[in-house]
């Protein structure tokens, strides 16, 4: 059974570093099983493994971390849902690109219990919208909106990090950065689409989500 972890406070980043990965080892080691927390952090800038400093607009904004998670530039704030999946891949399946695909897959059948049609795009990480009420880019293509990121890192095949789904966020804190290095497109949330949705919607969206998408591991 995954344990799931709810916090309604907001969740100091260095804290929730050092705890999924001393949980990453309990779960590697056998004392510990799989467990996902939903959370929320204050505003922060977090850069990944692919992050470039020129993609830090404002370095003064709000405190930055570098993290050994994969990606690049991204936000963390309060109204966005932060979900650290920690995950044995050792019993799922020792293979990356699955297991991402998977993440992405899960963020999208979410979505869509809100009638919200997210995609995913070659070359791009996350999860993206299309706002045909905006104007059309250059090249004659539909405006696309980011709504959720991911980000994972593996040690002994275990999963954290994970993934972050905008409900109701302050959309002005993405201004500080690149999000994941794409300036050609932008941001958006939930409330933002115009749907009255809550953090809690979105939990137990993301509840009854996942096991139609993450089988049981196996028993070996």
């Amino acid at each position: 059974m995954v344990e799931w972890i709810t916090s309604d406070q907001l969740i100091d980043y260095q804290y929730a570093i050092d705890w999924m990965e001393a949980r990453a080892n309990d779960i590697a080691a056998g004392r510990a099983g799989e467990a996902i927390w939903l959370l929320e952090h204050p505003p922060l800038y977090t850069a990944g493994t692919s992050a470039r400093v020129e993609d830090l607009i404002e370095p003064n904004r709000f405190p930055v971390y570098a993290t050994r998670r994969g990606g690049q530039y991204t936000y963390h704030g309060p109204g966005q849902r932060v979900a650290y999946v920690l995950l044995d891949l050792n019993r799922r399946g020792k293979d990356v690109r699955a297991f991402v695909k998977q993440l992405e897959r899960w963020i999208i059948a979410t979505l869509d219990q809100f009638n919200v049609r997210g995609e995913t795009r070659d070359g791009r990480i996350g999860v993206w919208v299309e706002r045909p009420e905006k104007p059309r880019l250059p090249d004659g293509s539909c405006a696309e909106d980011k709504i959720a990121a991911l980000g994972i890192r593996l040690r002994k095949w275990v999963s954290f990090h994970g993934l972050s789904i905008n409900v109701e966020p302050d959309l002005s804190h993405f201004s500080g950065i690149v999000p994941c290095g794409i300036d050609q497109h932008g941001v958006t949330s939930l409330v933002d689409l115009g749907l009255p949705v809550s953090l809690q919607d979105v939990d137990i969206a993301l509840k009854q989500e996942f096991g139609k998408v993450f089988l049981p591991p196996s028993k070996g």
